[in-house]
C-alpha cells in the first residue's frame, strides 16, 4: 500500500493509537465531539 496524500481542513487534530475493543478498533476523543462529523485517517501501512 503506497501512501496518498490528503488534504483536510478543519477545526482540531487529535493523534492517537487505536485500541483494541472486541472485534473492532476504538479511538476515544473528547466528549465535546459526541454528535459531530469527524474522519479518522490511517497515517500507517495496514499490511
Amino acid at each position: 500500500m503506497k501512501p496518498a496524500k490528503i488534504t483536510v481542513e478543519g477545526y482540531e487534530v487529535i493523534e492517537k493509537v487505536v485500541k483494541d475493543a472486541g472485534n473492532s478498533g476504538r479511538v476515544y476523543v473528547p466528549k465535546s465531539w459526541v454528535g459531530k462529523r469527524v474522519k479518522i485517517i490511517l497515517l500507517e501501512p495496514n499490511e
